[in-house]
């Protein structure tokens, strides 16, 4: 049985995580400049709250899941069935899958923008980094039985997606706050 879970636990998660990452980008403005350290800390903060909201059973007592009872593999019927999600977005798992890797994709081309020569370089780097954090999300999902969570290729996708249109948006607001101007003295 896992100790911890529900929709409570993850918004605990969410909000130290991001008490951490303000005193991180507070700490580190005035060093690299306030849209680096923002989008650093921002960057980290999503990663965490994706963390919470994909590791930490959805039901705050989930019970007891058998080793028999489990998938062997991940499901690869992509664009198959999905739970509805949670009461928070009503377009379902696949809406809430995508949208929360956008702010990722976003502030991964802000960070990246920092250097402006390098951009072409870093954010199809941090893109596969995404792509792969995802991954690895849900192979945890698949070992570890016990958070009842399901291991599936669709999630993948719609991730990978998310990170897609946050990296056009990122574009967008890299070029209207334009953090390769930002440099320290």
């Amino acid at each position: 049985m896992f100790p911890v879970g529900g929709i409570e636990v993850m918004l605990v998660g969410a909000v130290l995580s991001g008490l951490v990452c303000l005193v991180l980008g507070g700490l580190l403005g005035p060093r690299v400049g306030w849209i680096t350290a923002w989008s650093l800390a921002g960057l980290l903060w999503s990663l965490a709250v994706i963390a919470c909201l994909t590791l930490i059973p959805a039901e705050a007592n989930p019970g007891v899941v058998s080793a028999e009872s489990r998938m062997d593999t991940c499901s690869w019927d992509i664009g198959g069935p999905a739970p509805d999600g949670f009461w928070i977005f009503s377009g379902g798992q696949r809406l809430l899958n995508t949208v929360a890797f956008v702010p990722s994709g976003a502030l991964l081309v802000l960070l990246a923008s920092r250097w402006r020569a390098a951009v072409v370089i870093l954010v199809p780097i941090g893109l596969a980094l995404l792509a792969a954090y995802s991954a690895a999300i849900e192979r945890t999902q698949l070992e570890l039985a016990r958070i009842d969570r399901a291991c599936d290729v669709t999630d993948v996708v719609d991730n990978v997606t998310g990170a897609v249109l946050g990296v056009l948006l990122g574009g967008v607001l890299a070029l209207v706050l334009r953090p390769w101007r930002a440099r320290i003295a």
